[in-house]
């Protein structure tokens, strides 16, 4: 079984929006998605829907973007 940094997806209400992905990348979240469906038992549908939530667990384990949210502000320059 494959130990994915993705889990299931939650149901909820789509947003529409625009947005040009590169072709490889295109094919990668589909396979992504079979194997999702595969090894979780979730059948994911459109592979799209995996971008919120892997954006989100993305911004959730950048250490560097957490310290830096962290930090009071400065001024550019100082």
């Amino acid at each position: 079984m494959a130990k994915l940094k993705l889990g299931p997806i939650a149901d909820d209400k789509p947003v529409e929006i625009t947005l040009e992905l590169p072709a490889s990348l295109h094919r990668d979240l589909v396979a992504y998605a079979a194997i999702l469906g595969r090894e979780g038992g979730q059948g994911v549908g459109d592979p799209l829907r995996l971008i919120v939530p892997m954006l989100e667990r993305f911004v959730a384990s950048d250490r560097g973007f957490a310290k830096a949210r962290r930090e009071p502000h400065r001024a550019v320059g100082d």
